[in-house]
């Protein structure tokens, strides 16, 4: 997933295990102005110590979505990640202390969050904005 802002388009990554809600997120900030990069599973790679992240060719521009299936979705054909975003299904901590995980070898701030909340769309933008 990836929004524009004033310093240009930049990415986040969902990670959770199947069956999360990664993708339910994804069409609720698809819904709020972001960009779909990858659903279901993403190529990313590091060079010039950041990371990036594009779809697979076969399943660029489509994301699944439960209930309806395979649907078409405007896309970014790449995007630097900057921020990821683990997917809970329980509460989040209140006042977590700053995380950080690496991903190809680069450090990137990490966000565990509860992603059933309606406001889980603006805690992940909000999280973005303050990078």
């Amino acid at each position: 997933m990836a929004r524009s802002g004033p310093c240009g388009w930049r990415g986040i990554l969902l990670r959770g295990p199947s069956g999360a809600g990664k993708s339910d997120l994804a069409l609720r900030l698809m819904d709020s102005g972001w960009r779909l990069v990858a659903d279901d599973y993403t190529h990313v790679w590091s060079s010039d110590d950041a990371l990036y992240a594009c779809a697979p060719q076969r399943i660029a521009g489509h994301i699944e979505a439960r209930g309806l299936g395979i649907l078409t979705a405007g896309s970014l054909v790449l995007a630097r990640i900057v921020l990821l975003v683990d997917c809970l299904t329980v509460p989040s901590e209140r006042l977590p202390e700053p995380a950080f995980d690496h991903v190809a070898g680069v450090r990137l701030p990490r966000l565990a969050i509860d992603i059933r909340p309606a406001s889980a769309t603006v805690s992940v933008g909000l999280a973005l904005d303050r990078l």
